[in-house]
C-alpha cells in the first residue's frame, strides 16, 4: 500500500468522494483504480487564517506499480511512503487460576477484554454499579444532591473517564498497535469510525456508557466475570520474606483465591491506597496539579481558532495551552471540553471536586477547561505516601463548605481583586449538580494563585481575550492525575509478587486511551508468564 501524509484538502470540498478523487488525480490513476482507501489521519490546520486547511494522511491500493505511483507523487512534491499497517497481536494462555482485575475503568476494562480473548476467564472486580445504575445514581446526585459514595463520577463501570468528555487522543507512542486496537474496540461496541483517524477523537459521555455495556457483555461471553459492588478491602499474603498474592478479600467477607492480581483501582480510591499502604504495598507520593474549571462561551473559542469565516462552519474547537513560570511552576489547560460542562465530581461526603463534561455533539454553549498548577513538595511532604491524597482531601473540604456542597464559582476579575462575585457577567454557567457564586481565592495559597493568575496573563498573549474578566472560575479541579504512585518492576509487578499495579490510579497514564493501553500492557506482562 502507499500512504500520502499531509495531503491539503480546502474546506469547502472536503468530503470523500472529493478527496479520492484528488488522490487518483494526483496518482495518475482513475479512481476506479483505487482499492483498499483508508484515512489514516484527520486534523484542521488553521496556523494562516483566513485559509483553513483539511489535512489528511491517507493508504491505498491500485493496480499500477507501487514505485511508479510513488516516483509521480515525489514529483509533484506529494509526501509519500510503502505503508506497513501494525497489527496487535494478543497471546493466548492457559492459567492455572483466574487472574483477578480489580477496578471496571479504562485499564482494567482492557485488561480483562484482552485477558477474556485469550483465554484467561478473568474476574473483573468493581466496587461500584454497572454503567446503567451508575448514570442513574450520577443524575439523583447532580439533580437531589444524593452522594452515593461507590456509585458517582468517579466511581462506577467505566471509571472516571466516562462522565467525562471521551477523549481518546494520546501522546503515548504506539510501535506495537495497542493504540489502534483500543479505538478499533470502541468501534466495535458503538463509537463512531471517525476516531480512528481524527487528530484529537473524542466519543462523548452518551456514546461511552454504551461502549463499557457492549465490552462487559463481550467479556462474559468469552467466559469471563464481572462482579459489581465488590469492593477489595484486604489482600491475602504468604508469610514469605518476599510475600507472594494468595487472593483477595472482599467487603461482604468472601475470599477469590487468586496469584495474579491486577490494581486498576483510579486515582480516587483513597479508601484503597490506605488499605495497601497498610499492607505493605510499597507507593510514593507525587506531583499532581491543581486549579480551577474555567468556562468561556464556545462562540469565543472557535473564532479564535478558525476565524470567523468558519466559526460556525467547523466542529466545538479545543484549544491546549501552557507555560512554565520562573517560579518553576508549570500553568496548562487540562481535560478541555468543547462544547461541555462543568459537573460536581464529588465521591466523598463533606467534599466536593468538579470536571469537565461532554456529549457527543459538544453541543452546549460553554467551553470548559481545568487551568492548573503543578504543586509538589511546597504544598504536602513528599515523603508521605500519602500526603498528597491529604492536601487533595483538604482542599475539597474547603471547596464543599464554600458552595455549600454546590460548585463555588466565581468571576475572573473577582477572583483577581480578592472579593466575592455577586452575578454572571455576559454569559452564565453550563453546569451540572447547580452552583453557587462566593470568593474562591482562599482555596489555595496566594503563591498557587499568583501563579495561576500569571498564567493565564501568558494564554492571554497567545489567545488574545483568554483572560476576560467574566470567565467563570469553578473549584475546586484536584483529581488532575493520581497523586499516588505503585512502584512495579520491568515485568510490571509491584513488591507484592503477582500484584500488578495498572493505568492512572498506580500513576502510568493520563487519560482514557493510555490507562487502556496500559491494561493491554499488563494483561500481556500475565500471559507472558503462563507461556
Amino acid at each position: 500500500m502507499i500512504q500520502i501524509q499531509q495531503y491539503k484538502v480546502s474546506i469547502e470540498c472536503d468530503s470523500l468522494d472529493t478527496l479520492k478523487s484528488k488522490i487518483a488525480k494526483e496518482c495518475g490513476i482513475a479512481d476506479s483504480e483505487l482499492s483498499h482507501f483508508q484515512i489514516l489521519k484527520r486534523s484542521i490546520d488553521a496556523r494562516k487564517k483566513p485559509e483553513v486547511w483539511m489535512v489528511y494522511s491517507v493508504a491505498f491500493s491500485c493496480d499500477k506499480k507501487q514505485q511508479e505511483i510513488l516516483q509521480r507523487l515525489k514529483k509533484r512534491k506529494i509526501s509519500c511512503v510503502l505503508y506497513e499497517p501494525v497489527t496487535y497481536h494478543l497471546q493466548t494462555a492457559s492459567m492455572v487460576q483466574q487472574p483477578v482485575v480489580i477496578g471496571a475503568g479504562p485499564a482494567g476494562l482492557f485488561c480483562a477484554y484482552a485477558l477474556a480473548k485469550a483465554g484467561c476467564q478473568p474476574i473483573l472486580l468493581e466496587r461500584g454499579e454497572p454503567v446503567e445504575q451508575r448514570q442513574k445514581d450520577v443524575l439523583a446526585f447532580w439533580e437531589e444532591g444524593v452522594l452515593r459514595p461507590d456509585s458517582n463520577v468517579q466511581f462506577g463501570e467505566g471509571g472516571a473517564g466516562t462522565f467525562s468528555d471521551g477523549k481518546l487522543n494520546t501522546v503515548v507512542k504506539d510501535k506495537f498497535g495497542r493504540n489502534r486496537f483500543v479505538l478499533e474496540t470502541f468501534v466495535e461496541f458503538g463509537a463512531p469510525e471517525s476516531i480512528l483517524y481524527d487528530a484529537k477523537p473524542h466519543i462523548g459521555t452518551d456514546i461511552l456508557m454504551g461502549v463499557v455495556r457492549g465490552m462487559r457483555q463481550a467479556i462474559l461471553a468469552m467466559g469471563g466475570q464481572v462482579r459489581f459492588r465488590s469492593k477489595v478491602v484486604e489482600l491475602e499474603l504468604s508469610s514469605e520474606a518476599s510475600p507472594r498474592l494468595m487472593g483477595v478479600v472482599l467487603e461482604d467477607g468472601s475470599r477469590i483465591p487468586c496469584e495474579y492480581a491486577v490494581l486498576a483501582i483510579g486515582h480516587s480510591a483513597r479508601d484503597t491506597f490506605q488499605m495497601l499502604y497498610d499492607t505493605g504495598v510499597v507507593m510514593q507520593a507525587k506531583e499532581f496539579a491543581v486549579g480551577f474549571r474555567m468556562e468561556h462561551p464556545q462562540s469565543f473559542i472557535n473564532e479564535h481558532q478558525y476565524g470567523a469565516k468558519y466559526a460556525n462552519v467547523l466542529p466545538p474547537s479545543p484549544y491546549k495551552l501552557a507555560t512554565t513560570l520562573e517560579n518553576g511552576r508549570g500553568v496548562y489547560s487540562f481535560c478541555m471540553c468543547p462544547g461541555g460542562y462543568v459537573v460536581n465530581a464529588s465521591s466523598e461526603t463533606g467534599h466536593l471536586a468538579v470536571n469537565g463534561m461532554s456529549n457527543s455533539k459538544r453541543d452546549s454553549k460553554n467551553a470548559n477547561s481545568a487551568i492548573i498548577v503543578s504543586v509538589g513538595a511546597n504544598e504536602y511532604d513528599m515523603s508521605d505516601p500519602l500526603g498528597a491524597i491529604a492536601y487533595q482531601r483538604e482542599l475539597e473540604h474547603r471547596a464543599y463548605e464554600l458552595g455549600s456542597g454546590m460548585i463555588p464559582q466565581q468571576l475572573l476579575a473577582d477572583f483577581a481583586n480578592n472579593v466575592a462575585s455577586t452575578t454572571y457577567g455576559s454569559f452564565t454557567s453550563e453546569n451540572k449538580g447547580g452552583a453557587v457564586l462566593t470568593n474562591l481565592r482562599s482555596l489555595f495559597s496566594e503563591e498557587i494563585n499568583h501563579s495561576f493568575l500569571q498564567g493565564l496573563q501568558y494564554f492571554d498573549g497567545k489567545m488574545h481575550g483568554f483572560y476576560r474578566d467574566d470567565a467563570i472560575l469553578s473549584g475546586v479541579e484536584s483529581r488532575t492525575s493520581s497523586p499516588v504512585r505503585i512502584p512495579r518492576d520491568e515485568f510490571f509487578v509491584s513488591n507484592i509478587k503477582g500484584l500488578y499495579p495498572c493505568g492512572e490510579g498506580a500513576g502510568y497514564a493520563g487519560g482514557i486511551t493510555s490507562a487502556a493501553m496500559d491494561g493491554l500492557k499488563v494483561a500481556e506482562a500475565i500471559l507472558a508468564t503462563k507461556n
